[in-house]
């Protein structure tokens, strides 16, 4: 699900859209073909997929909650077959307003104010802990997540890799300026499954649902489930920056940022 790597367009490019769509034509899917997609492996490739789809038009797709342990786990069947597929016939009608790239992120990088958005962060997650009685908080205006800045840039990496520490995919450590850190993992049950939709908007309460959000993870597959599931919680203008952290560092201008955004 990705193009060869360059210099530049991150460690997972996506493919060209026309090669794409043949190669899903080959698989026997056509533009009316129901989708679903699954894996086994946490959830992100699933959700690349399906991001990849919506990219090239299809609404017709779906992820299966919880993956492949689950399923079988429900006891519901599986075999070891592999199924045969009439090749079919996929046209591809590109979304570019699903996807942004590093001329754009570097555009919007000077106006963030990050150290707000994570203190508006913080403060929501600590009332969903119980830590701190909503009415207790005192929020300035300039961090009501009610009028939250836009664009929001989430980065959606392990809080470590965020800071710059522990870096073990990618050759320099830290996140782009401005950047808050929703881990992608952060989204799930226990069991796989993704928390339900008011969970979820409780995970990003303090952006604003009408914000212009950005999300970027090491290489732009980790990233797809953070969108998936910020659609989920109603936000409506979510973009994919496809090359991330890899693409943004084979920048030698492009600023880093580590540690804690304060």
């Amino acid at each position: 699900m990705s193009a060869p790597a360059g210099d530049h367009g991150g460690r997972h490019p996506l493919p060209d859209p026309a090669a794409f769509a043949a190669r899903l034509a080959k698989l026997g899917i056509g533009n009316d073909t129901r989708v679903v997609a699954y894996d086994d492996e946490g959830g992100m490739n699933a959700a690349r997929l399906w991001w990849m789809l919506r990219w090239l038009g299809h609404e017709n797709v779906a992820v299966l909650d919880g993956g492949f342990s689950n399923w079988k786990q429900a006891g519901f069947p599986v075999d070891d077959k592999q199924a045969v597929r009439v090749p079919s016939t996929f046209t591809a009608n590109v979304q570019p307003h699903l996807l942004t790239d590093v001329d754009e992120v570097q555009r919007i990088v000077g106006t963030l104010k990050a150290e707000q958005i994570m203190e508006a962060v913080e403060e929501a997650r600590a009332d969903e802990r119980g830590e701190v009685p909503v009415q207790d908080i005192e929020i300035p205006p300039a961090v009501n997540p009610k009028v939250f800045f836009t664009p929001v840039l989430i980065d959606s990496r392990a809080h470590d890799r965020y800071l710059g520490q522990n870096e073990m995919m990618d050759q320099v450590g830290g996140h782009i300026p401005g950047a808050v850190n929703f881990f992608w993992k952060d989204l799930f049950n226990e069991d796989g499954s993704y928390k339900s939709t008011q969970e979820l908007e409780q995970h990003f309460e303090a952006i604003d649902k009408e914000a212009e959000i950005v999300v970027y993870c090491g290489s732009g597959v980790s990233a797809t489930p953070n969108i998936l599931a910020l659609e989920q919680a109603g936000f409506k203008s979510v973009r994919l920056y496809a090359g991330s952290w890899s693409d943004w560092i084979s920048y030698d201008d492009n600023p880093v940022a580590t540690g804690e955004e304060v």
